[in-house]
């Protein structure tokens, strides 16, 4: 199998490295807007560098992995859709609702594969909730809390590019309470605060949001986030039912200390960020996509379920503007109107 690598950064190269390594994978055709970068990474794997885009189509491969800017997601999905190629994308499909559907159009009329990368799915902490919740463990599910905080905010340049807190880092939040619980979010209200650096006020996004989500069968769930949390990298999800209560993200590195005179210690080595703490999980979720292409299991993430969790990012931002409750559906059927 040859795979096209389209973007060679961070997360880039970490998922090349993860199919370099793949037993079924035979080569990769890695390119980048700096190609120079492209071609240093080929050349510590013993791959092959692309000077362009075009040249992933015209020498010929198996499958397309996408990384690069959010702005270029959709029409790279659309034109390898097109060429009749299963595609690995990173969250999100795009920015905007109507790009996300038209993208999704084109995989959908192609008959093609589109896997979206929301890697905590196959995060053995969430993993062990969502198993939890479907056995029927917990009883009936009446609280969840989620948070994720980050340690440092992106660089100014990145911030304004991103999509704000909503769009670019609770998203995961989002479609993993979906995953985990198996409901819909139907009522969302959120609130955000730009009270930190300036940068945040001049991207018009805030540094820390909180919202309330109610589910459809009338669970309520908050999810919390910043960007700024000096103790390290904090992401965990708490799930409490009227027999059971747990939590993931809570071990030996989650950067939380007790006030309690019994209470755990600090961690010692408190996780520092979303590739380190999820390290397992990214390498886990391009095995999957390797199995999706042999056609040796079913699709674990497709375009319709990113674009559901894009939907309460959505609603999220519109509720911060408008301070009013939003419905996801609502964004979703004016969306689908402006297309027809």
């Amino acid at each position: 199998m040859r795979i096209g690598v389209i973007g060679t950064g961070r997360i880039g190269t970490i998922h090349a490295h993860t199919l370099s390594r793949h037993r079924e994978v035979g080569s990769l055709i890695l390119t980048d807007v700096d190609p120079a970068r492209a071609q240093a990474l080929a050349h510590r794997l013993g791959e092959t560098a692309a000077p362009g885009v075009d040249e992933i189509y015209t020498w010929g491969v198996d499958a397309v992995v996408i990384t690069t800017a959010t702005s270029a997601h959709a029409d790279l999905i659309a034109r390898a859709a097109r060429a009749g190629l299963p595609v690995f994308c990173e969250k999100p499909i795009a920015l905007d609702i109507a790009g996300t559907l038209q993208a999704i159009t084109e995989v959908e009329t192609a008959g093609t594969v589109l896997q979206m990368g929301f890697q905590r799915r196959f995060d053995r902490g969430y993993r062990g909730a969502r198993e939890a919740v479907r056995t029927g463990r917990l009883g009936r599910l009446h609280t969840v809390r989620a948070m994720t905080s980050d340690a440092e905010p992106p660089a100014p340049s990145l911030l304004a590019q991103s999509g704000g807190l909503y769009r670019d880092t609770l998203i995961h939040d989002f479609d993993v309470l979906r995953w985990v619980t198996g409901r819909e979010v139907v009522d969302v209200y959120a609130t955000g605060s730009d009270a930190g650096p300036p940068m945040f006020r001049e991207a018009g996004d805030v540094d820390t949001g909180a919202v309330l989500l109610t589910l459809d069968d009338g669970a309520l769930a908050t999810v919390t986030g910043t960007r700024m949390n000096g103790a390290g990298y904090d992401v965990r999800m708490e799930l409490a039912g009227e027999r059971d209560q747990i939590v993931v993200g809570l071990d030996d590195r989650t950067p939380i200390a007790s006030t309690e005179p019994t209470g755990p210690p600090a961690a010692d080595k408190p996780w520092t960020g979303f590739l380190e703490r999820f390290g397992p999980a990214y390498e886990a979720e391009l095995v999957a996509f390797v199995e999706v292409v042999r056609g040796e299991r079913p699709n674990p993430c497709d375009g319709r379920e990113a674009l559901r969790a894009l939907l309460i990012a959505e609603a999220c931002e519109r509720s911060r503007r408008e301070r009013r409750p939003v419905r996801p559906a609502e964004l979703l059927s004016s969306a689908q109107e402006a297309l027809t």
